[in-house]
């Protein structure tokens, strides 16, 4: 299967080769679904934590006589009504569920989200940026030109070195590189850009990905 290159004026250029094998796989929405849930959860780092009475420090010996002294009964400084003790229901760190996907889904689910951007023709490929773009007008005249607004580049470093700067100012755009392409990004954005080696690059390291059943 082959997708046509478009030009930095915005022709359309030479066709590239697209492996069939990650473009053109029928999407499973179970498996995209399972790993879009398994990469937010991983997105929460529950950092907030407070001690609860057991993990306060000090003396386990009862604070004085159950009767006689006139006040109310306790056992412990430990208790949350006192100073210095446990906080009752307070937040409890990291320790919550998390969800656990096989890496080999996580995979496969990444060529299930292409296969489906490819289908409904919001997949592209430019060329390599060879030289810089350093005006964000310029950058985004390129952008709406092509109707690649609301973009996920998935560039090669050399190509976003030139881009980078002209593009973080446009709203609803992230450059990342092909090793960083990912199910939550490509989901999120309406279409995917690579740039020619970028794309060359992915297929080459996937490609390497062994015992994957498609």
């Amino acid at each position: 299967m082959k997708l046509k290159v478009i030009n930095i004026d915005g022709k359309k250029g030479n066709d590239i080769e697209l492996s069939d094998k990650i473009f053109s796989i029928k999407p499973n929405a179970k498996m995209i679904q399972s790993l879009i849930e398994w990469q937010l959860n991983h997105f929460k780092p529950r950092t907030a934590k407070t001690k609860q009475r057991g993990e306060i420090k000090g003396s386990t010996a009862k604070i004085y006589a159950q009767k006689g002294t006139g006040g109310a009964r306790h056992s412990s400084r430990k208790a949350p009504i006192f100073v210095g003790g446990g906080v009752a229901h307070g937040p409890k760190g990291a320790n919550y569920k998390i969800k656990k996907i096989n890496k080999k889904v996580r995979k496969l689910g990444l060529f299930h989200l292409l296969s489906q951007k490819y289908k409904t023709n919001l997949l592209f490929v430019v060329e390599d940026f060879k030289s810089e773009i350093k005006k964000t007008k310029e950058f985004n005249q390129f952008l709406e030109k092509n109707k690649l607004e609301n973009s996920l580049i998935i560039s090669d470093k050399d190509s976003k070195s030139k881009i980078i700067r002209s593009a973080k100012n446009i709203p609803n755009l992230k450059i990342i590189d092909q090793e960083g392409a990912n199910a939550y990004d490509i989901l999120k954005y309406k279409n995917i850009v690579f740039t020619t080696s970028s794309i060359k690059s992915f297929q080459e390291r996937v490609s390497k990905w062994k015992n994957l059943i498609i």
